[in-house]
């Protein structure tokens, strides 16, 4: 049973984010009478959940999720943190704010990890990106369990990678949407019907991806072995391929987010 090794689990919030998590971890069994959403404005919530502004009484929580807006950090913990001991392991999907910030407003809880999923945990295959302070494999076994089934852990060797990590994995889907409604678009402009051209780029995709999931083959050289010489899928592999311009176009789609995202940690430090 998921969360098996947890009693309590609080989100502080339950955004987009904090909602696909907590209706994902529904999905495969989580026992909802362990969980207790604390936002603000009190709201329905899958399972049949409640939302309340205000913290429980009682034993300190097992789990936190933070899952709020990154900027309610000082307020959360201001409530938050003479709550949690040693035995409250805080996941926070904050973006952009790292570890020693955590740290110091939480200076009394047991581990902490940062984890960025995508909104493919919905359908259990999100990436789920993590990283702890600590590097311990009793943790990481932990942690495993806990969000495997909302898609493959992936942990980082160390907190930098987060910035790239999270732009092409937490932000990708977003690009990935782009390019499927960038491939209608055009068949549509080129005399295809608007909505059958979405159909064919949608399903196009979804099978494109399951084979290259399943290949032992790297995405680049599928595409060389789909294209004959001189062949249609050449002609357009060549309109990509020139002067290298779809690794330039996504070398910048990536570095935008990137960037981004370092200059939220700044933030979130001053």
């Amino acid at each position: 049973m998921i969360a098996e090794g947890f009693k309590t689990i609080w989100f502080i919030g339950c955004g987009n984010m904090g909602g696909a998590i907590l209706q994902a971890w529904l999905n495969q069994g989580l026992d909802a009478s362990k969980v207790t959403v604390i936002k603000p404005n009190a709201s329905s919530l899958p399972g049949g959940l409640q939302s309340t502004p205000d913290y429980p009484d009682g034993p300190a929580p097992d789990l936190v999720m933070l899952a709020m807006k990154p900027y309610q950090l000082d307020d959360v913990a201001a409530k938050l943190a003479p709550m949690v001991r040693e035995n409250s392991h805080i996941v926070s999907v904050l973006a952009g704010t790292e570890i020693d910030i955590l740290r110091q407003a939480f200076p009394g809880a047991g581990k902490i990890i940062r984890l960025m999923p995508n909104m493919a945990v919905t359908v259990a295959k999100s990436p789920m990106l993590l990283i702890s302070e600590t590097d311990d494999p009793r943790l990481t076994d932990q942690m495993n369990q806990l969000f495997s089934p909302l898609g493959p852990p992936e942990w980082l060797d160390n907190e930098d990678q987060m910035h790239i990590a999270t732009a092409l994995s937490g932000s990708g889907p977003a690009f990935v949407f782009r390019v499927i409604d960038a491939l209608a678009v055009s068949a549509e402009g080129l005399g295809m019907d608007k909505d059958q051209a979405a159909r064919l780029a949608l399903a196009m995709v979804d099978g494109a991806a399951t084979l290259a999931a399943g290949s032992d083959v790297n995405p680049g050289a599928l595409a060389n072995q789909v294209a004959s010489p001189n062949g249609v899928t050449r002609k357009g592999l060549d309109v990509l391929d020139a002067d290298g311009r779809a690794n330039a176009l996504f070398h910048d789609v990536l570095k935008a987010a990137m960037e981004r995202n370092r200059e939220m940690a700044e933030e979130a430090k001053a």
